[in-house]
């Protein structure tokens, strides 16, 4: 039969033939799509097409499902063959197999146990390291990291605790003001040093810093700022000279007592050596009245009855303050000694000498005032050392009604000592006699022939 029937012998009730597929392997190779004809049986094949086949028993039994006829839909034999195969036949899952489970990345998961293992891990080693850290600075303070350079630190000596009386104290309170003063003239610019006298601008300097000026000069503070300054007026044998700056508020100096000064106290000298703005030096008192004769070719004649320091003074250091251990401006330096020779550089050899600041002082207050200095005299001329033993200066000329005739000496007498100070050379009398002030009261000790009198000499100033 054609029609997918198949008939069984007699007695037996005939049943639909399964379609290949539905747990009867088909016999030999399936029949090509469409064709409608079953493949010719081969040699080997158990069934013939002459007879019917032979019965086979009951199917086996099978496991309640889905109705074969679902399962099996596609060997329908009703099914129209041109018809397209749209039945879906749903997978089979093996028995006891669970699908693999997936997990979210992005959901917080439980810290695994080499997460809990790493926490531990990295604490220790931060505790480690910090330790030896402290452990070697420990070490390195106490000595035992090595070799441990100087001594344990001790409490500064009093000197270097720059307390204010020290000399590092005292270069602070002064340092500002001390000024560098430049002027031009002909022969160039020359330069040097002063320090202010009062808060509205006047700055005393040596009259050799501004000699042959036109009048001009400029001020450089401490600060590094500068100011144009105009010269007041100078005093060319006292060498002292006045100048104003154009500045106002600014900070004096503090005075002192030149005549209260003693061989070996400390002193500081300040000014611009060799242009070497706010430069300080430190020495002592090592002389006093210190009787000297300066002064530069074709120019006015000096006569210092100087204080004399071993300070480091060099050119530059002209009209700088020489400052006391209290910072109080106690001389005005001046001059220096060398063993160059004429014309030549000179440089510091340990003696250097300030014009005493009660001099200075007073020449100052009469140039602001009047515009120019008196000199002090003694109404008399020397003509040239004593003779014989004591030494001294002897008088050569006495004006009459003069300080020296009114005291009752005459010419011939000898000068021994002048308020003290031993007299062996004339420049020793000239130059301690401009130390005093006009009006001063000195003692003289003379000799006259072979007799020693003492007298009083009221000292007047220069007629002119």
């Amino acid at each position: 039969m054609t029609d997918g029937w198949e008939w069984r012998r007699d007695g037996e009730t005939p049943a639909p033939a399964r379609a290949a597929g539905a747990g009867v392997p088909p016999v030999g190779p399936p029949a090509a799509p469409g064709s409608g004809t079953a493949p010719e049986p081969s040699a080997g094949d158990t069934a013939s097409v002459a007879g019917p086949p032979a019965y086979a028993g009951p199917p086996p039994a099978t496991a309640p499902g889905p109705s074969p006829w679902w399962s099996d839909a596609l060997g329908d034999p009703w099914r129209d063959p041109a018809a397209p195969a749209a039945v879906v036949v749903p997978s089979v899952v093996p028995a006891g197999t669970e699908p693999e489970p997936v997990t979210d990345p992005d959901a917080p998961g439980r810290p695994t146990l080499r997460h809990l293992l790493l926490i531990p891990v990295i604490t220790a080693l931060l505790a480690g390291t910090l330790g030896g850290a402290l452990g070697y600075a420990f070490a390195v303070r106490g000595g035992a990291a090595g070799t441990v350079l100087g001594a344990q630190a001790a409490d500064p000596p009093a000197l270097a605790q720059r307390k204010p009386e020290s000399l590092a104290g005292v270069a602070e309170r002064v340092l500002p003001s001390v000024v560098t003063i430049r002027v031009s003239s002909l022969g160039g610019t020359s330069e040097g040093s002063g320090f202010i006298a009062s808060a509205d601008g006047h700055v005393i300097t040596n009259d050799h810093v501004v000699a042959g000026s036109n009048g001009k000069a400029s001020v450089v503070f401490n600060d590094g700022s500068s100011a144009a300054a105009t010269v007041v007026g100078q005093d060319p044998e006292s060498d002292i000279a006045v100048i104003k700056v154009n500045r106002t508020g600014l900070r004096p100096v503090e005075f002192g007592d030149s005549d209260a000064l003693a061989v070996g106290d400390p002193v500081l000298a300040m000014g611009s050596p060799l242009s070497l703005a706010n430069t300080v030096t430190a020495g002592i008192v090592s002389a006093l009245d210190r009787t000297m004769q300066a002064g530069e070719p074709g120019g006015p004649v000096r006569y210092y009855a100087a204080i004399q320091t071993d300070a480091a003074v060099n050119h530059g250091n002209s009209g700088g303050p020489l400052v006391d251990g209290a910072g109080r401006v106690v001389g005005v330096n001046s001059t220096i000694k060398s063993l160059v020779a004429e014309g030549q550089e000179a440089g510091n050899i340990g003696l250097a000498f300030a014009i005493p600041i009660n001099q200075a002082k007073r020449v100052t207050q009469e140039i602001i005032g009047t515009g120019k200095a008196r000199r002090t005299v003694i109404g008399a001329q020397v003509g040239g050392p004593g003779a014989g033993a004591g030494g001294g200066v002897r008088l050569a000329a006495v004006e009459p009604s003069g300080p020296a005739a009114e005291a009752g000496l005459k010419v011939g007498d000898v000068i021994l000592k002048l308020d003290g100070r031993p007299m062996t050379d004339p420049i020793d009398l000239i130059a301690l006699v401009r130390k005093f002030a006009p009006g001063s009261v000195v003692t003289v000790e003379f000799r006259r022939g072979t007799a020693r009198r003492n007298t009083s000499v009221t000292l007047a100033a220069d007629a002119k």
